[in-house]
């Protein structure tokens, strides 16, 4: 039986690598709401969007549609994807 209550736990005992799509947006969403963690939420924006590509391609709006989704989550996952997108553009150079 796992340690760990929350996808940051898991990251941590096991690594980034061994999380799911699902559970590293969790970990940026960080808490959910009363009734709904941040695994529903996580859960909700990838049946939404698709993927984390499609997630990647939408307008930051659109994710206030998610009851759970305030602008500091919203701000961390935006960010998040800023970050991977200097790596990539670093690593073509």
């Amino acid at each position: 039986m796992p340690k760990w209550k929350h996808p940051g736990g898991k990251l941590r005992e096991e690594g980034a690598h061994k999380l799911t799509d699902q559970e590293l947006l969790a970990v940026l969403i960080s808490t959910g709401i009363k009734g709904k963690p941040a695994e529903k939420i996580a859960d909700e924006i990838l049946e939404k969007f698709g993927s984390l590509e499609g997630l990647a391609n939408q307008p930051l709006e659109k994710l206030l549609e998610i009851k759970g989704i305030s602008d500091v989550k919203i701000i961390r996952i935006a960010a998040a994807f800023e970050l991977a997108r200097r790596v990539i553009e670093r690593n073509r150079v």
